[in-house]
């Protein structure tokens, strides 16, 4: 029989940033106090919040909610390519607002004719 795994669990906060969902562990462990990571449906608070293969993860990140479902627990932060063998999207992404779309800082500025944008 097996030895069952060393860790059959880890923590959030390193999870999303082996799986490159945060570009450090610091604000890895944000997005779990900020109320932008759902586990199960249940919103987390602690960046330590325990996570195994299957949970199903919701992410807000930026304007976008992502649905995942974890496939593997990281051993480390390797490239992009490693990173993406860790979870797999349960659907597209999909937008949190309907804003109207980016529009440039100075864009009255240009409308004027006379005066150039800086």
């Amino acid at each position: 029989m097996a030895p069952p795994p060393l860790a059959a669990t880890q923590r959030l906060d390193r999870w999303l940033w082996c799986a490159r969902f945060a570009k450090s562990r610091s604000l890895a462990a944000k997005l779990c106090t900020g109320e932008r990571v759902l586990v199960g449906g249940a919103l987390v608070q602690k960046a330590h919040h325990a996570l195994r293969v299957g949970d199903r993860l919701t992410l807000r990140l930026g304007r976008l909610e992502r649905r995942i479902e974890v496939l593997a627990l990281a051993q480390r932060r390797g490239p992009a390519s490693e990173a993406r063998t860790l979870y797999a999207e349960t659907a597209p992404p999909t937008s949190l607002t309907d804003a109207e779309p980016w529009v440039p800082l100075f864009a009255e500025d240009a409308d004027d004719g006379d005066q150039a944008a800086f």
